[in-house]
């Protein structure tokens, strides 16, 4: 990791940030902004990619009953169409929130796992492909993706045989300039151990695998990754333990800044490729207070 990167968390120095805008610029060069939403769907995933071309790329629905904060987060931001919705794998907290995405907003293609599952979420996420007509393709491990000139997005991990939806997640690494990121889905340690030995996996920021469960986050994988920030989505009411405190406590050795969804609710990340800026919904005193009710 270079040393000189700023990590800059909005809630402490945001009145500072907006006092310079007026005459000094926040990072060095003026690269166009990309912005990674981590949207707070509960106990599931839902990250919306604005790139630095204007393209819009969803990862994951999370649950059916997220469906429509999804959709109205994204016509918040005044999105009309997306470009490609990556549905990372056939788990109902990732793809159950997608038939209300696809119903409400054009769509140019899918990007799937490959993985088949029957269940009555996926059985809507598919009937609403076909009934929406959208083309789909299915992922690759080591291929590229071609969404953005401006980025490099490779895909690190998607179905195989004797693989379970979870083994099956599409995990991606995606660079811009200096920052990079890596989405895990909810792949497991043997996934990240074979991921490790075929590519760089170090990263700025990583979305914690599997919501900080047991199965994924090995301590020699999260060393390998060394980040600077960690963001885990989940919600406080789950059932499945999750973050388990082995995750947390090697990301705090490692000196780790942990952002969860289910404390600071919504996270956006803003970068220009050289530094970046975090816009959490909540400040963690409120996520505290609200935990406690």
């Amino acid at each position: 990791m270079l040393q000189h990167r700023r990590i800059i968390s909005c809630f402490f120095l945001i009145f500072l940030i907006f006092a310079a805008l007026d005459s000094t610029p926040v990072y060095g060069h003026n690269a166009p902004k990309m912005e990674v939403h981590f949207i707070n769907v509960g106990q599931g995933d839902s990250i919306l990619i604005q790139t630095p071309n204007k393209k819009n790329v969803l990862i994951d629905g999370g649950p059916p009953k997220a469906g429509k904060k999804v959709v109205r987060y994204l016509k918040d931001l005044g999105i009309e169409k997306i470009d490609l919705i990556i549905a990372t794998h056939p788990d109902r907290d990732h793809i159950g929130g997608l038939p209300a995405v696809m119903k409400e907003f054009k769509v140019k293609e899918i990007l799937d796992s490959g993985k088949l599952h029957i269940t009555r979420a996926y059985a809507n996420y598919m009937n609403e492909i076909r009934k929406q007509e959208i083309p789909l393709k299915v992922a690759k491990a080591g291929k590229d993706l071609q969404i953005d000139s401006l980025l490099d997005i490779r895909i690190l991990n998607a179905y195989g045989k004797h693989k379970n939806n979870n083994q099956s997640s599409i995990a991606l690494k995606v660079s811009y300039n200096d920052i990079d990121f890596l989405f895990l889905g909810d792949i497991e340690d043997d996934q990240e151990k074979k991921i490790a030995e075929k590519y760089d996996v170090r990263a700025e920021i990583i979305k914690i695998a599997h919501h900080g469960s047991k199965t994924s986050s090995s301590e020699k994988f999260l060393e390998l990754v060394e980040p600077d920030i960690a963001v885990i989505t989940y919600s406080k009411y789950n059932d499945f333990g999750h973050p388990v405190n082995r995750v947390i406590k090697k990301l705090f050795e490692l000196e780790t800044n942990i952002f969860s969804t289910a404390v600071y609710g919504d996270l956006v990340i803003h970068t220009e490729g050289e530094d970046y800026l975090i816009y959490p919904q909540k400040s963690p005193i409120q996520g505290i207070l609200e935990s406690s009710k």
